[in-house]
């Protein structure tokens, strides 16, 4: 009864956050539009980098030039998970720390790392579902066939695998603010080493695969979910992905109970 009480309370604590995202983006509805459009161009941008290497070779690694769009796909919908929900919470962290004013979210009667990674979102960064979607239709056209339902699901239980990872290593990057308070860039440094996921996993060699397989699992991100949708992904990774995505959710906690540690607030 406990338990689903507490399920109640941080339902809707995470519907008032939402909501007061979205009337916040509302205010200003042509910053809201002009947003959109360029989350949309940017995300047409993902492309060209394809474009140009499969202009002059029909594989890459392995992959097709429409196996790829797949991995492009996944990761422009990545994407609006990171900069439309994880991103804009978890870098107000670093001010708050900065100043000491996290008092006022460690004061609440709930628990800090949800409400500071819910505390804002960026709703305009949900145009680029869109952009993935078509970007998913028109490489399954150029297949010539579609996905299997069971593929389908497989493809999204990695989703939220891969959310869960994305939000780990944000709280593990973040937390280093209660340690080394200059670290604005750290975040944006974050998603611009993120933009490698648009690649199959398979172009990485040595320790860049390492790299990008252990350490920032980008290939269980975005490729992951493309093999799976291919009916491709092995059974193994899926509980690769699991234990993964359970990994790095425990150490992401240890991290922040941790740095919580060492916070000095405004009033000390």
């Amino acid at each position: 009864m406990k338990s689903l009480r507490s399920y109640r309370k941080y339902r809707r604590l995470l519907a008032v956050q939402v909501r007061a995202s979205v009337l916040l983006a509302l205010q200003y509805r042509l910053d809201a539009a002009f947003d959109a459009a360029v989350e949309l161009f940017y995300a047409a941008t993902a492309l060209v980098p394809l474009l140009v290497v499969f202009g002059t070779r029909g594989t890459v690694a392995g992959w097709s030039y429409p196996e790829s769009l797949l991995v492009v796909g996944w990761f422009t919908l990545l994407q609006t998970v990171l900069d439309g929900i994880i991103v804009p919470g978890l870098t107000a962290v670093v001010e708050h720390v900065r100043k000491g004013t996290l008092d006022f979210v460690l004061l609440k009667p709930a628990d800090a790392e949800f409400l500071v990674s819910t505390a804002r979102f960026q709703p305009t960064r949900f145009t680029n579902v869109i952009t993935a979607g078509l970007i998913f239709a028109y490489a399954f056209h150029q297949l010539g066939r579609g996905p299997s339902p069971g593929g389908m699901v497989i493809a999204l239980v990695l989703l939220a695998f891969a959310t869960v990872v994305l939000h780990s290593l944000l709280i593990m990057a973040i937390a280093a603010s209660f340690y080394v308070v200059r670290i604005d860039n750290l975040a944006y440094l974050f998603t611009s080493v993120f933009d490698a996921a648009r690649w199959p996993r398979s172009v990485f060699r040595g320790l860049a695969h390492v790299l990008f397989t252990f350490v920032l699992p980008f290939a269980m991100m975005t490729s992951y979910p493309a093999e799976a949708l291919l009916g491709q992904l092995p059974p193994g990774r899926l509980l690769f992905a699991l234990l993964g995505a359970g990994a790095f959710a425990l150490a992401a906690r240890i991290v922040w109970n941790r740095a919580l540690g060492r916070y000095t607030s405004a009033s000390s």
